[in-house]
């Protein structure tokens, strides 16, 4: 088993990701892992990333606060707990539209 403490979970810069603070707590160069990994990013209020595409598929869970997911089809608002999946090829901004912080996991394939 590999345990990543929150307390002790490295940052990572991810480009085009501003007010943000992305936090790495499985895979790369956090634990081993065979297909996956895990990110934490907390999006200060008006945290943004650009509209931007990724080769592979991506999921995101909202752990705490709100934050839209715009596509070029549109956008949707995820609370605590809502998730959501991105097709290979499908450009996402993520954007913190509240006056509170949100928090948001990414899983991905490494």
């Amino acid at each position: 088993m590999q345990v990543t403490r929150y307390s002790e979970a490295k940052p990572y810069e991810a480009p085009e990701h501003y007010d943000m603070r992305c936090l790495r707590l499985q895979g790369k160069e956090a634990t081993t892992t065979d297909t996956i990994w895990i990110g934490l990013s907390h999006l200060l209020p008006g945290g943004r990333t650009s509209l931007k595409d990724a080769a592979v598929e991506k999921i995101y869970i909202v752990v705490a606060g709100e934050v839209t997911v715009e596509t070029v089809d549109g956008a949707v608002t995820l609370g605590v707990l809502d998730s959501c999946r991105l097709a290979p090829g499908e450009a996402r901004a993520l954007v913190n539209r509240t006056n509170a912080p949100a928090s948001i996991l990414l899983a991905m394939p490494t």
